[in-house]
């Protein structure tokens, strides 16, 4: 008479747990990635003479209509003849550029420049186009 006896070896539970531990933080990383992507990006308005006698208007007038309007920003930078604005969304950046195509004397451009991001893009292009269908 032979007696068997099973040994149950504890590689195989620490192993299933290893796994899934292993795929939980890959679920994990995959949810903090998707987020961070979602989050609002910066934006940034720049602002250039079209002629180049034109000097660059300073960053108090900008501020005080900026400021007038209720529109916060982050900062106002001026970098070699053009004037950059930073805000914290392109919806403040889009309500800017409209205070400001209204403020700002003729001779200006405002540029909306979002990140490298291709869905803000599409979606700045399809804002930006909306208007001239109707």
């Amino acid at each position: 008479m032979e007696v068997r006896v099973k040994v149950k070896s504890n590689s195989t539970p620490s192993l299933r747990r290893l796994s899934y531990a292993m795929v939980a933080l890959i679920m994990f990383s995959a949810l903090l990635l998707a987020w961070t992507a979602l989050q609002k990006q910066e934006s940034t308005l720049a602002i250039r003479s079209v002629n180049q006698g034109t000097s660059m208007p300073d960053g108090f007038s900008i501020w005080h209509h900026l400021d007038a309007n209720g529109i916060q920003f982050k900062s106002i930078t001026p970098q070699n003849d053009v004037l950059l604005i930073t805000f914290d969304s392109s919806v403040q950046s889009a309500a800017a550029k409209k205070v400001l195509d209204r403020s700002l004397p003729h001779g200006y451009i405002i540029a909306q420049q979002d990140e490298d991001n291709q869905a803000s893009a599409w979606l700045t292009r399809l804002r930006d186009t909306s208007r001239l269908l109707g």
